[in-house]
C-alpha cells in the first residue's frame, strides 16, 4: 500500500550520501557508522513486536548498512524507558526514534539527548512539552472519528442507537494519542447515542479493559449495552471475554485498531465488528528513511506540523483506514499485511469463503 499523508508531501531532494557518512554529532573526520535507537513502549499490542520493530530495522539496513542498531522494548514500564534512553545515549546514540509509554516523562529524555546533540524522532505518539525534530503518526483524531461513525452505523443498522447505552473503552491516559482519539468519538457520538460507562484503561491492557467491561454490565445490565467503542483490538478482546462470560447470546458491535491478526478473524466471525487498519510498513519505513537522515547530518523537509503544546513539531500523518469483514480482502489482505492463509484457519475458513478471500 502506498502511503498516504493527511496533507500532501512537500517534495524533498534528499543529498545523496554513502551509509558511512558522519553522523550530525560526530566530528567531520569521524570515521565511526552511524548509531540508530529505536525505543518501543511495550510488547502487550502485537504490532510493536511483530510490525514496527522489524519494518523499522530492515528498512535501516537497507538504506545504512553499515549503520549500528539499538533496540529496546519498555514493558509500558516510564522507568525502565528511561534506562534504555540513557544507556542508548551513554553507548553513542545518534539518532532516538522513541515510542514513549508516558510523553510527558520523556521530555527529561530529550532535553538530554539535546544536550548530547542527539536528534529525536517521536514514533507514534507526540511527546509533548519539548521541541525535537519530528513526529511520525497517523492523523489519530480522523481514527476516533472513524471508530465513533463505524459504531453508531452499526447501531442505526440494526435500529438499536435509541434502544440502549454504549460502553467507551479508551486507551492509556499516559498515551496523548488516546485523548485524540477519544476527542474524535465524542465528536461522531455525542447526542446520538448514550454513552453508559466510559473508561481511560491503564497500560492499554486487555485484562483491565476486560474488568472495566464487567464492571459496565453489572452496572448498566446486560440488556442495556448496544454497543462498545474499543480504542484498540487488545481491549476490544477483553470486552469480548467479558461479554461472552456474562452468556451474551449475540455480541453488539464492537471497534478496535491495529488490525491485529485475532481481530480480523473476530471481524470474518462475527464477534468484532470492526478495526482500524494503520499502515504500520508506511510508518515505520518514514521513521527510519528520518532517522538515516539525521544520522548523515540532513534533515529533509515535513509536510506539516503538530503542535505539542510548546512547539511546532514537523509531522508527518498517514491516513487510517477503517475495515469491516467485506474490506479486509481489499486492504489488509491486498497489502499483504495478513496473508488468506496466516487468516483462514480452522473455524474462519467458512468465513472467509464467504468474504472471498483465499
Amino acid at each position: 500500500m502506498r502511503a498516504r499523508w493527511f496533507v500532501f508531501p512537500v517534495a524533498v531532494a534528499l543529498l545523496a550520501s554513502a551509509c558511512g557518512t558522519d553522523a550530525a554529532t560526530n566530528s567531520p573526520n569521524s570515521s565511526k557508522p552511524p548509531t540508530i535507537a529505536l525505543f518501543l513502549p511495550e510488547s502487550k499490542t502485537t504490532r510493536y513486536e511483530a510490525f514496527d520493530r522489524p519494518l523499522f530495522e530492515a528498512k535501516v539496513k537497507a538504506l545504512c548498512g553499515d549503520c549500528k542498531l539499538l533496540y529496546s522494548n519498555a514493558d509500558q514500564d516510564a522507568v525502565k524507558q528511561q534506562q534504555q534512553v540513557e544507556a542508548a545515549l551513554a553507548q553513542g546514540a545518534d539518532v532516538l526514534v522513541l515510542d514513549a509509554v508516558d510523553a510527558d516523562a520523556v521530555a527529561s529524555l530529550v532535553h538530554q539527548a539535546a544536550q548530547k546533540k542527539v536528534p529525536v524522532i517521536a514514533y507514534d505518539r507526540l511527546i509533548s512539552g519539548i521541541s525535537y525534530e519530528y513526529y511520525v503518526s497517523f492523523n489519530n483524531v480522523r481514527v476516533g472519528e472513524m471508530q465513533g461513525q463505524a459504531l453508531l452505523d452499526a447501531l442505526n443498522a440494526r435500529g438499536t442507537t435509541a434502544k440502549g447505552k454504549i460502553v467507551m473503552l479508551n486507551g492509556a491516559p499516559t498515551d496523548p494519542s488516546s485523548a485524540d482519539y477519544k476527542n474524535g468519538a465524542h465528536s461522531v457520538l455525542d447526542g446520538k447515542v448514550e454513552i453508559g460507562r466510559e473508561f481511560d484503561t491503564p497500560d492499554w491492557s486487555p485484562d483491565k479493559a476486560q474488568q472495566e467491561m464487567e464492571q459496565a454490565i453489572t452496572a448498566l445490565g446486560r440488556d442495556n449495552i448496544v454497543g462498545v467503542l474499543s480504542a484498540n483490538d487488545g481491549m476490544a478482546g477483553g470486552a469480548i471475554a467479558a461479554m461472552q462470560r456474562a452468556g451474551y447470546a449475540a455480541l453488539p458491535p464492537i471497534t478496535g485498531q491495529d488490525a491485529e491478526l485475532a481481530a480480523v478473524q473476530r471481524i470474518l466471525t462475527g464477534e468484532q465488528y470492526m478495526t482500524i487498519y494503520l499502515d504500520i510498513r508506511s510508518e515505520a519505513e518514514k521513521s527510519a528513511e528520518l532517522a538515516v537522515a539525521l544520522a548523515k547530518g540532513q534533515k529533509p523537509a515535513a509536510p506539516t506540523t503538530v503542535n505539542n503544546g510548546t512547539n511546532d513539531i514537523p509531522s508527518f500523518l498517514l491516513d487510517p483506514i477503517a475495515v469491516t469483514a467485506d474490506k479486509i480482502n481489499d486492504s489488509i489482505v491486498k497489502d499483504r499485511f495478513y496473508t488468506a492463509s496466516d487468516i483462514c484457519v480452522d473455524a474462519v475458513k467458512a468465513a472467509c469463503e464467504q468474504h472471498g478471500i483465499q
